[in-house]
């Protein structure tokens, strides 16, 4: 059973940072690609940034220059790093894997980010 938790999230003042975790289990990580998707209340869930099993990465232009997306295969974990942090990047922040090539996905419960003063 493919279980994925968040952890990290919060509620951090604008220009702070934050570090988000997710820990998968159930399943053999390396191959997945991971992602980090958010959703803010009243709209639609939307894609942060993604790391290929390659570790490629692909971001949303909202995020580029602030948060960095990456992995630790032996620790089958994904880590999102949140600098100059936003207003509007508050949102719960989902975690995703998925293994395109057997049509496998499995999603977080997610973390919820606010960033207030």
């Amino acid at each position: 059973q493919v279980q994925l938790v968040e952890s990290g999230g919060g509620l951090v003042q604008p220009e702070g940072s934050l570090r988000l975790s997710c820990a998968a289990s159930g399943i053999i990580f390396s191959p997945y690609a991971m992602g980090w998707y958010r959703q803010a209340p009243g709209k639609q869930r939307e894609l942060v940034a993604t790391i290929t099993d390659g570790g490629r990465t692909n971001y949303a232009d909202s995020v580029k220059g602030r948060f960095t997306i990456s992995r630790d295969n032996a620790k089958n974990t994904v880590y999102l790093q949140m600098n100059s942090l936003k207003p509007e990047d508050t949102a719960v922040y989902y975690c995703n894997a998925l293994l395109a090539r057997w049509g496998l996905q499995s999603w977080g419960q997610g973390t919820q980010v606010t960033v207030s003063s």
